[in-house]
């Protein structure tokens, strides 16, 4: 996905931002539309409307999907489906499922399985990415919502863009934590040494803040219960690595010997407005039984 960024200046402040970055990027108005009402324009990190007028020196970014298009087949999955009807569905991710198509993975993936089960996803994310309206690792485990038409997409998606949408995550962290709770605001970007990895960085950093709590205390390892307050690419998994703790089997940052399959991180909480009841509903998953297992070992003193 390209990126292009720009800032504002004397020329177009005060222009509305679909009007003004007509002048600016080789689009049309339809397809700065599109992208605008995705979520892929942002001013100063927060994604806007068209009808935004830019103040000036306004930071805009514009993410671009690739061109790249590829038909997305319909494979028939055991869903661990949490919540459904003609609006939204939840599930429950397994560990080492993929969301999305990608043009370097061929295996199947999330998608290929709702669009199976439901037979039709939202269009707003193009035909790579149907429904998806946020994303959590391959090795993450649990709750991700997805979008079965274009109204459903751009509500949600606006509830992640106001913070509205809330997501708790367990996660068994690498050392004794001493402190209950903390937060760790630290902006996260691509990593200068590692285009494969995210950093705290403030090149290109964006802002990004982790809430967490310790629930249980063993030998050599906390288990803690995370908040997310920002949704950038491996949050949490780049903050807790930050401040000393990387979350146990990680294979991009930690760096201790791995015993299973991922890192030991899981999403049992989501929280969102419905888009057609407005009713703030609340889904919940429990652990997956490789989680609880290497819990149990802890609490035998085997680890």
């Amino acid at each position: 996905m390209e990126n292009l960024q720009f800032t504002v200046d004397e020329e177009i402040k005060g222009v509305r931002i679909d009007k003004a970055l007509l002048g600016k990027v080789d689009f049309s108005r339809t397809r700065l539309q599109q992208l605008i009402d995705a979520g892929l324009v942002t001013v100063n990190d927060e994604v806007v409307k068209s009808n935004y007028k830019l103040r000036l020196n306004d930071e805009i970014e514009i993410e671009i999907p690739e061109n790249e298009e590829y038909k997305v087949e319909p494979i028939k999955m055991d869903l661990d489906i949490r919540y459904e009807d003609e609006d939204v569905i939840v599930i429950n991710k397994p560990r080492g499922l993929i969301v999305h198509p990608t043009s370097t993975t061929s295996e199947p993936t999330l998608v290929n399985g709702v669009l199976y089960h439901c037979h039709d996803l939202s269009g707003i994310n193009g035909v790579n990415r149907p429904g998806v309206v946020h994303r959590i690792d391959k090795d993450t485990t649990g709750l991700i919502i997805m979008a079965k038409n274009d109204r459903a997409h751009l509500f949600l998606s606006q509830q992640l863009a106001d913070k509205t949408m809330n997501r708790k995550y367990y996660a068994l962290v690498n050392g004794v934590i001493p402190h209950d709770n903390g937060t760790i605001d630290a902006p996260i970007g691509r990593d200068p040494k590692d285009r494969q990895k995210m950093a705290v960085t403030d090149k290109n950093g964006k802002d990004a803040v982790t809430k967490f709590f310790v629930l249980e205390r063993f030998r050599k390892h906390t288990l803690i219960e995370c908040h997310l307050m920002t949704g950038r690419t491996h949050q949490i998994r780049v903050h807790m690595s930050c401040i000393g703790y990387p979350i146990v089997n990680d294979p991009k940052y930690a760096p201790r010997k791995m015993k299973g399959n991922g890192q030991l991180l899981h999403a049992f909480e989501l929280t969102f407005i419905h888009p057609t009841t407005l009713k703030r509903m609340t889904i919940t998953c429990p652990r997956p039984d490789d989680f609880e297992e290497y819990l149990e070992e802890l609490r035998k003193g085997n680890e």
